[in-house]
């Protein structure tokens, strides 16, 4: 079989770059076996501020303006719900944070992301006695009904091949890609912490961290707003609630521990004073790199090889704006921005 593309994962790097694939009318086959739980236990949330230090996530606009209408198209083609608007709330722990937010709203790129309302805390539930700082144009993309949706959908189109790819029936000649029985113009990896194990790109500069979340019933809580204090409580259905989330370095398993369960509940404990019940706990790597930016790019001596990976905790977001990036750059000529290219990391 001859065809335009094989795309290796299909978390969010995948699946944005599958759906540029499809509106230009590349054919394309898709490699995934499913290792790889970052995006199915992300929590999902887009917001385009650094809560930390109340500064702008970078590009946060441009990301925006991309990712929400292709979710929009994904969730139209599939007939599934995945785009829940949702306000943020920082709680302040201080005035001296609540000036701080004043004079941030104030600056071009957050002016319209920061409300300059604070908003007095109602619920007998949370200790808030400075309020909240309201972020606005936030939402939660539900990441894991989306891949599965998407897989599912691949898989009637049988372009889904649900196994380990194996990178030693790859090979690369006369500007073409063989594997087994395909033959492709183009291969583009975005497995995720998976490109580890990738003999072609193992040595790229990633720097993962495995996070844990935790969900909660917590009947009493009521608040329809995703709360950001130390930990951030996302609603869901039912009364539901993600907390989290953890960094780890070291264990980087995709194991749930024990101690990520008691750093959560203790972070927890002093945002709500309700009774909650822990109903389950998911692990997973995210694929972070040391600059905080993804990695875009050809190999560097197969040039019809791609990476797509490296959107750390922001995948939501960053990830349509890369997969547009690398398209125009394999089809267009376009090049890369400087930041994501990861040609950046040459010596």
């Amino acid at each position: 079989m001859t065809i335009d593309y094989i795309v290796v994962g299909i978390g969010l790097a995948g699946v944005s770059f599958c759906e540029y694939l499809k509106a230009n009318n590349k054919t394309f086959i898709v490699f995934d076996n499913a290792s790889q739980q970052s995006s199915v236990v992300a929590g999902g949330l887009y917001n385009p501020v650094v809560l930390k230090r109340f500064t702008s996530v970078w590009k946060s606009k441009e990301q925006l303006d991309i990712a929400l209408p292709l979710y929009a198209k994904i969730e139209n083609e599939l007939h599934v719900k995945l785009d829940y608007k949702i306000p943020v709330y920082r709680k302040f722990a201080s005035l001296e944070e609540q000036n701080d937010w004043f004079t941030a709203s104030d600056k071009p790129l957050l002016s319209e992301f920061l409300s300059e309302k604070i908003i007095k805390n109602n619920n007998d539930h949370i200790d808030a006695p400075f309020g909240f700082g309201e972020v606005l144009k936030t939402g939660r993309i539900d990441v894991k009904t989306m891949i599965e949706a998407y897989k599912a959908d691949l898989r009637n189109k049988d372009v889904l091949f649900e196994e380990p790819f194996d990178y030693e029936t790859l090979y690369m000649a006369n500007n073409k890609v063989s594997y087994k029985d395909l033959y492709a113009t183009n291969i583009v990896f975005s497995e995720g912490f998976g490109v580890t194990q990738n003999p072609y790109f193992k040595n790229v500069p990633l720097n993962p961290a495995k996070g844990e979340l935790l969900i909660i019933h917590a009947p009493d809580l009521k608040i329809d707003y995703v709360l950001k204090a130390g930990a951030f409580l996302i609603p869901l259905e039912g009364d539901k609630y993600i907390v989290g989330a953890t960094y780890e370095w070291k264990d980087l398993s995709h194991k749930v521990t024990e101690s990520a369960r008691s750093e959560l509940l203790f972070k927890l404990k002093k945002l709500i004073h309700c009774d909650f019940e822990v109903v389950d706990q998911v692990a997973g790597v995210r694929p972070t790199v040391k600059d905080r930016r993804p990695l875009v790019g050809a190999h560097h001596i197969h040039k019809n090889m791609f990476i797509l990976n490296g959107l750390g905790t922001r995948g939501v977001m960053i990830g349509p704006y890369v997969a547009e990036q690398l398209y125009n750059f394999i089809e267009n000529g376009i090049s890369l921005e400087k930041a994501i290219d990861i040609s950046r990391f040459k010596t």
